[in-house]
């Protein structure tokens, strides 16, 4: 996005150390990265769609939590189209208030308060869902955060557009080298070696690990799980060893530490809210009688030392309040435990109202605990329970990493178009003179006139030399340069587009020679600006149409191959528009000397 080469900061991409690489090359590479600018105000229809989601019932909307997807039913329809004062709502000039209300819906019932974002101030701040850190500085893109911020009736801010985009794996494959470290890698390894080209070595740990790994306990519900995870900390409280316990969002952890306080067990919470303490709440988790509440973050990548005496009571142990989508992230919680060879220990309450269990659990246990009639707080040990969990889990990693690869390889169609836009940007960066770029282009727009209007397949009495002749003036020649009469003299077309580009050339030098040293800085401006304005339509332009492409499938097509396909005519329609306004910017822009501005004739 730079104009000039001494704004370039990025060097060469030799060699990557990632750490906790599993985090970042998978975690994290569902979405694509994104650099946006500001664009237009457009927030009333935000404020609208949100009133308008707000008064839905159930029967309005379809969600499907597993597929994270929440649609207006027909009834639903019918609602918004008298609402809005519309007669069909996915008329094409409907688009963007049919898109707001998606994405009020969104916000309203897949994005949760405290589990999502926070709300701090006037801001709505995205909590990671895999570290549980605050992530200042990023916003959903497509308007979500301001569908978000309608909901939470906090400032909206003004809409982006997409600078720049790419997938992290795209990224990071750009690496002549890449490697990492982690110690949550080995269940992972077939996605590094196909997707990355990645081996995973798994080094012994310093000294042999002796943390006990109990089996889990499952309750009936959330209420019963909680109740014995506090009558757990008490018990082994009461001993004075030190528990870390882990939970999945801000709110679970706050809940858990209401029904601690009830019970009189002074602890610590860390989650996103309390970010700054991090480091002093960890450093003090291994110590005697100490309780510490955490969400995913739980201090990763810390030694937590133990405290005097700490060892004999069973070193730290680990208590995990429900069991993650991905086994890595529970394998991190563990880890919190047994460091350096110290004792540990670890187990996983779970309850079958926990979002695992409830989306991809199997009915066989719901059953089984429904015909042994057991109570909230009686647990269940079995090793049918494990063994569901593992493969709800493996079945939730499996759909997780079909979504990265879905995305990069409708990426890797972009990430072509991206490198050759990159490498003649950085090209139009490096030369001080661009005058054989434009020459170039106004050959192939002189080319693209001929056969466009004088094709070589037709016979000269058949040829357009009126709609050629509007063309040439309109984007390259001075009025009256030639005519119609000078046009028809020529009956080959290689002869014809000779004579043209002749003239092109000849008003270019005069061009030159009346603008002197400013043609220069002229060219390389109107390049840069055409270039970079015209990618980032394309971007958006590419965008929406991944995201209808899928329909294509109902007519017996693959969406990938129709939208490679549709991909490079876009390409090829985008290099053209470029052409088309670089040369008629540079032949048609009026300078004063006095502005040192282009503008318009």
């Amino acid at each position: 996005m730079v104009v000039s080469l001494d704004q370039m900061v990025q060097r060469p991409l030799y060699y990557a150390i990632v750490d906790e690489v599993d985090s970042i090359l998978i975690d994290e590479a569902r979405t694509p990265l994104i650099i946006s600018g500001q664009a237009e105000e457009s927030n009333e229809l935000y404020v609208r769609a949100n009133i308008f989601v707000s008064s839905l019932r159930e029967a309005d909307f379809a969600h499907d939590e597993k597929a994270r997807s929440v649609v207006l039913t027909e009834q639903g329809v019918q609602k918004a189209e008298r609402f809005f004062h519309v007669e069909n709502l996915f008329d094409p000039e409907n688009t963007a208030i049919h898109h707001h209300v998606t994405q009020a819906l969104k916000a309203h019932h897949m994005m949760k308060r405290d589990k999502d974002y926070v709300v701090q101030g006037d801001e709505i701040i995205i909590v990671d869902e895999f570290t549980g850190r605050l992530m200042h500085g990023r916003r959903y893109s497509e308007g979500l955060h301001q569908a978000i911020e309608a909901k939470e009736k906090v400032k909206i801010q003004n809409e982006s557009k997409t600078l720049a985009t790419i997938t992290l794996q795209n990224y990071f494959r750009m690496y002549e080298k890449l490697s990492g470290m982690t110690g949550t890698a080995k269940t992972e390894e077939e996605e590094f070696r196909s997707i990355y080209g990645m081996d995973v070595v798994v080094i012994p740990t310093n000294k042999p690990n002796q943390r006990i790994d109990l089996q889990d306990v499952v309750y009936k519900n959330v209420r019963g799980k909680f109740n014995a995870v506090v009558e757990e900390i008490v018990q082994r409280h009461a001993k004075g060893q030190p528990i870390l316990v882990g939970t999945t969002s801000i709110e679970k952890s706050e809940y858990l530490s209401e029904l601690l306080k009830k019970r009189g067990v002074k602890h610590e919470v860390l989650n996103a809210k309390q970010h700054e303490r991090e480091a002093q709440i960890i450093a003090l988790a291994g110590q005697r009688g100490a309780v510490t509440i955490a969400t995913n973050m739980a201090g990763r990548g810390t030694d937590i030392i133990l405290g005097d005496g700490v060892a004999e009571l069973g070193g730290l142990h680990i208590i995990g309040t429900e069991r993650h989508e991905s086994r890595r992230i529970d394998n991190q919680l563990r880890g919190r435990a047994g460091r350096q060879g110290d004792p540990g220990s670890s187990q996983f309450f779970l309850s079958l109202e926990d979002d695992l269990m409830r989306l991809f659990g199997s009915e066989r246990i719901m059953n089984m605990m429904e015909r042994l009639g057991l109570e909230e707080d009686q647990p269940i040990e079995a090793r049918l329970v494990t063994s569901a969990i593992e493969s709800a889990q493996k079945k939730v990693e499996g759909n997780n990493f079909d979504i990265r690869k879905h995305v990069l390889k409708y990426d890797d169609v972009m990430n072509q178009q991206r490198e050759v836009m990159y490498k003649q940007r950085r090209e139009l960066l490096e030369r001080d003179d661009l005058s054989d770029a434009v020459k170039s282009m106004v050959e192939d727009l002189v080319q693209y006139a001929v056969e466009t209007y004088c094709s070589a397949d037709t016979i000269p009495e058949d040829w357009d030399l009126n709609g050629l002749l509007a063309y040439m003036e309109r984007q390259i020649l001075s009025d009256g340069k030639t005519n119609l009469e000078e046009l028809s003299r020529r009956t080959d077309p290689e002869e014809l587009r000779e004579y043209l580009l002749d003239l092109a050339m000849q008003e270019y030098e005069d061009r030159t020679n009346r603008l002197g040293v400013f043609m220069r800085e002229l060219q390389k401006m109107v390049l840069l600006r055409t270039v970079d304005a015209k990618w980032m339509d394309h971007i958006d332009a590419m965008d929406h149409l991944r995201q209808g492409i899928h329909l294509r499938a109902y007519g017996q097509r693959d969406p990938l191959v129709e939208y490679k396909f549709e991909g490079y005519r876009m390409f090829d329609e985008m290099i053209h528009s470029i052409r088309e306004e670089v040369v008629f910017y540079i032949f048609k822009t009026n300078i004063s000397v006095h502005e040192q501005e282009p503008q318009n004739a």
